[in-house]
């Protein structure tokens, strides 16, 4: 079953993620900001992680270049989830070692899709 630890301080957002991962087949575990989601993957190892960007304590964009220098977190996908679809974000996204994208509001169907591609 593939493991997936999703970051989001709004507690809405994170029941919508729960409850549309597990749905869909998916193993959760839930983080509340960027400091919480750091020391849960220190704890455990996750097939993927879909972080909010915009955080307080830790956002997402210091959460994923943390990650990004754990050896299990080198190569695993990370995704954003944003209410912030510019260009511009999406580049230092890119720089800072996101694998892809998710835009705020999104569906169930969305979001899996999203995962499965990023996931293939």
């Amino acid at each position: 079953m593939t493991r997936v630890l999703t970051v989001e301080d709004s507690k809405l957002v994170r029941k919508l993620l729960l409850y549309s991962l597990e749905t869909a087949g998916f193993e959760v575990a839930l983080a509340v900001d960027g400091r919480d989601a750091l020391k849960k993957a220190k704890q455990e190892n996750f097939d993927l992680v879909i972080t909010d960007i915009n955080m307080p304590l830790m956002d997402g964009i210091e959460l994923v270049s943390k990650l990004r220098s754990l050896p299990d977190y080198q190569s695993i996908p990370i995704v954003a989830l944003t209410t912030d679809a510019g260009d511009e974000m999406k580049k230092v996204g890119r720089e800072s070692g996101f694998t892809g994208w998710i835009v705020k509001p999104f569906t169930p169907e969305q979001l899996v899709t999203a995962i499965n591609r990023v996931l293939s």
